[in-house]
């Protein structure tokens, strides 16, 4: 990624909260991570983007900083979610199992490494379970010392992916036992995660998984850092993929068609599959049972975009971005 004053120190957190029927709510939780408690500005720091989902009753915001600031950001959004969203009353279609469910630290500059931000998804949960008491964490990626567990893994292990997880079975890695009130937060650091929802036009629940299946990395043939999905969605089904970086260079049988964006972290490199190869593919697949496709939606940028936007935001000072970036874009 191109370099600046600016950029050089930037990381991102795509923060995940269990609320999008009230979108005032989840205003109110973005701008907790703008300003402090009296209403003064925290400066180098932007939303950039708020993504809501009514039938997942998700919600997706997008926070910048330097390295050294976000965390604070971050926790205070982390705080008014957690007193505004009760989960115990919580209802969507989108697995779950926190107010707070995902709190994920990226690298954006060329000076922020795997180290320095696990240092902070730590720093966030511990402060997260110190400041509202009963709330607990699990931890992923690099924050999860020394097995470096990834996202997918570590909610299979704390029953994430069940209808009706069993809090009382869970065993949190920083605070408490989980409580159906704050329910149990992901905290963690990796490289970008982009992502990606396709939607088929079917209402074919066991179509949409054996799609979902047939792309996710772990099956012989998948895409490398393709986690899936397949969830009911808006009367059609939605292959939501989560799409890691990975490490190295593209697979050379999967770039001839559609380049594979690439950037460096601590001067190693990192590719993710395009957003376009995941439609196609699943236009693919889909159509073998006569089935067409409805549209590609990016939950906020692809790493490029992100870094690129919290440059723009910061040197501008446009800390609510989210209400400007059509203007500003085009």
């Amino acid at each position: 990624m191109a370099s600046s004053s600016v950029g050089r120190r930037l990381a991102a957190c795509l923060l995940n909260v269990s609320e999008a029927r009230r979108k005032d709510l989840v205003e109110t939780v973005a701008k907790a991570a703008l300003y402090d408690p009296e209403g003064v500005r925290r400066e180098g720091t932007a939303v950039l983007n708020i993504f809501n989902d009514h039938d997942y009753n998700r919600s997706v915001i997008t926070i910048v900083a330097s390295i050294d600031s976000l965390g604070e950001a971050v926790l205070s959004a982390c705080e008014k979610a957690c007193a505004l969203i009760d989960m115990s009353a919580h209802t969507g279609v989108h697995p779950c199992m926190g107010a707070v469910d995902l709190v994920p630290i990226y690298p954006l500059g060329e000076e922020v490494g795997a180290d320095r931000c696990a240092q902070e998804a730590l720093a966030v949960a511990r402060g997260l379970t110190e400041r509202v008491r009963g709330s607990s964490a699990f931890l992923f990626g690099w924050a999860d010392s020394p097995l470096q567990r990834g996202l997918a893994q570590r909610r299979r292990e704390m029953g994430w992916f069940r209808k009706r997880p069993e809090l009382q079975d869970i065993r949190s890695d920083v605070g408490p036992q989980p409580q159906r009130r704050f329910g149990l937060t992901g905290v963690g650091a990796s490289p970008y995660v982009m992502n990606c929802n396709v939607t088929i036009d079917t209402q074919d629940l066991a179509m949409g998984r054996g799609i979902a299946a047939a792309i996710r990395e772990s099956t012989p043939g998948g895409l490398p850092g393709v986690q899936v999905l397949a969830l009911p969605h808006e009367g059609a089904v939605e292959i939501a993929c989560n799409v890691e970086s990975v490490k190295g260079a593209a697979p050379s049988n999967l770039t001839a068609l559609t380049p594979w964006p690439s950037f460096t972290i601590g001067g190693q490199p990192y590719c993710h599959a395009p957003s376009a190869l995941i439609t196609a593919r699943v236009a693919e697949l889909a159509g073998k049972h006569g089935v067409g496709t409805k549209g590609t939606a990016l939950v906020g940028f692809t790493p490029h975009e992100c870094r690129g936007l919290a440059e723009l935001a910061i040197s501008q000072g446009i800390a609510e971005y989210w209400k400007e970036q059509h203007r500003i874009r085009m």
